[in-house]
């Protein structure tokens, strides 16, 4: 039997998680955050998770379950959101879903495979050392000769996927583009919902979420992070916020240079995100604009989930 699931997707700062709130109210159901930096700890800001009122007593899963400096792979998470959504499914409700990591949502809807790859630190260690003492044009090379199909699509600069992808060959022989999926039905009975806005006002409305994080206190919150003796090199500080944070407070960045350049980022992240959903025809698209009822956009999007459904939960 394959499960019913809804899956809420689409570029930041479109409204995912408001609205994903309001349809597991009126649905009975239960929200799997599919977001890479809500699953940490502290990081609550920067990564705009909601605040337990704003969560409206409905569950929310895959929330702040890792420490700042713990090891976290797609296929972990792949194997957690699979496991939680059949959880929801067993106890009556119905599972949600949502997030704008665009591979995260593939890699557990889709028949993904994933490379058991214990002990790539060392590796990658090594090869961060060689990169570092100006080989980056050997290591490169030997992903082309390795797995040229990687190497098509890596760019010679792009030292995490390069290393990803010589970690996977050196430790099981196969090269990493030989573990993509097959192109399959999904593993559930999808219904998949995308929220965007034109590009001005999309853009509009992360200029203000950009203004409204600093506001809040991004700042602060990467000092308290940083107070509890985690390192600014750790994953969760490479990322949109807190990357731009960590210049400001080493002095790289003047405070109005880091919330343009935080805005500049998420920009183009948005537009990364729009690129990697719209590939996927299996999801019904919400054009909003700023001004629209939404109540009026809840209800719409509810009826469609509920015919939908009907189908799908026999």
């Amino acid at each position: 039997m394959h499960f019913p699931l809804v899956v809420i997707a689409g570029p930041t700062a479109a409204g995912k998680s408001k609205l994903a709130v309001d349809l597991a109210l009126k649905l009975n159901g239960e929200i799997i955050s599919a977001d890479s930096v809500q699953m940490y700890k502290y990081f609550n800001i920067g990564a705009a998770k909601l605040t337990l009122e704003e969560q409206k007593g409905v569950p929310h899963h895959l929330f702040d379950i890792l420490e700042p400096d713990e090891q976290f792979s797609v296929a972990q998470f792949q194997a957690l959101a699979r496991r939680k959504i059949k959880e929801i499914q067993e106890r009556g409700r119905l599972p949600f879903l949502v997030g704008g990591t665009g591979l995260y949502i593939q890699a557990v809807i889709d028949p993904f495979e994933f490379p058991e790859t214990k002990g790539y630190e060392v590796i990658r260690k090594r090869l961060r050392r060689l990169w570092n003492a100006g080989k980056k044009e050997q290591i490169y090379q030997k992903l082309q000769a390795v797995d040229p199909v990687s190497a098509e699509r890596i760019h010679p600069n792009d030292f995490r996927r390069i290393s990803r992808a010589l970690e996977v060959y050196q430790l099981t022989g196969r090269p990493i583009s030989s573990y993509k999926y097959k192109k399959k039905k999904s593993l559930y009975c999808l219904e998949m919902v995308g929220l965007t806005y034109k590009r001005a006002e999309l853009y509009q409305r992360i200029e203000k979420r950009v203004d409204k994080m600093f506001a809040e206190g991004l700042i602060e919150e990467a000092r308290s992070i940083l107070s509890r003796g985690y390192s600014k090199e750790l994953k969760p500080f490479k990322t949109l916020g807190y990357k731009q944070v960590i210049k400001y407070l080493e002095g790289s960045y003047d405070f109005d240079e880091a919330v343009a350049e935080t805005k500049k980022a998420t920009r183009n992240y948005a537009k990364r995100q729009l690129t990697w959903f719209r590939r996927d025809k299996r999801i019904c698209w919400s054009y909003l604009k700023e001004g629209d009822d939404y109540q009026e956009i809840l209800e719409r999007i509810f009826r469609h989930l509920c015919r939908s459904m009907n189908i799908c939960v026999e």
